[in-house]
């Protein structure tokens, strides 16, 4: 008999444990679900163009990479959510065994990028992106993919080339065009009147002071440096998260007979 009670015990207390990790499941991704239907809404409402957002996301590359990558991490936060709740609700084994093979497959791919990140970190240096400037930037009016990011980034940081203007000097951008030391990009603008409106476009382009002395490189790190512990910190939570997600996405999968 008092065998047949203790096991009777475990067999209760398993059902309350399993029980409690379905729950938990479900709340921890219900709240994903919401998360990856706000950015879908978000990237969907930019796109259809409520108050002429949709000129402002076709002319800046970074916002325009920016919104569909939105729309990429709600979709995926969106189809995570809904298959967890659905897994663990319902108790659905072959539900489980896809959320954990997404998540494992997430997991690992993050893993490989912060791999290849240290193993290629001698390339992101200042010399690499003034060789690649120098190679392949075309000119403010241009539509290479290459030239419009690079356009967006001086006109965002308000910097000039990597280093500064000199950086155009025996570039492919001065042999497209002879008569200017530096694309319009590099150009200061009179926020009084308007960022459209150049100080003076001529005597810019003729390479004066009216150019952005200070270069990308610097202003780019000078503006991710305060956010570095913070992207580390939520880097380490988001793996944190995925790893307690695929713990119990297989505990409730072993649960369930």
């Amino acid at each position: 008999m008092g065998v047949c009670e203790a096991s009777a015990r475990g067999s209760t207390m398993e059902g309350d444990c399993l029980s409690c990790i379905k729950y938990l499941m479900f709340i921890f991704n219900f709240f994903i679900f919401l998360g990856g239907a706000v950015l879908l809404a978000v990237g969907i409402w930019v796109l259809v163009d409520p108050m002429g957002f949709s000129e402002i996301v076709a002319a800046n590359p970074l916002i325009f990479t920016g919104v569909y990558f939105i729309l990429c991490l709600g979709g995926l936060l969106f189809l995570l959510g809904f298959l967890g709740c659905c897994g663990a609700i319902r108790e659905n084994r072959c539900l489980l065994l896809f959320f954990f093979m997404l998540i494992l497959i997430i997991f690992l791919a993050e893993l490989a990028a912060a791999i290849l990140g240290f193993i290629f970190r001698e390339n992101l240096t200042r010399q690499y992106f003034t060789k690649e400037l120098k190679h392949h930037y075309q000119g403010s009016n241009s539509t290479d993919v290459f030239t419009t990011t690079w356009n967006a980034i001086m006109t965002t940081f308000d910097c000039c080339g990597v280093n500064g203007g000199e950086d155009f000097e025996e570039s492919l951008f001065r042999l497209l065009n002879p008569t200017k030391m530096v694309p319009e990009a590099c150009c200061q603008r009179n926020h009084l009147l308007g960022d459209m409106m150049f100080m003076s476009r001529e005597d810019c382009l003729k390479g004066s002071m009216l150019i952005r002395h200070k270069g990308c490189y610097s202003a780019v790190v000078e503006y991710f440096e305060t956010y570095i512990y913070l992207a580390g910190a939520l880097a380490i939570v988001v793996l944190t998260i995925e790893l307690f997600a695929m713990v119990f996405a297989m505990c409730l999968f072993r649960g369930i007979q």
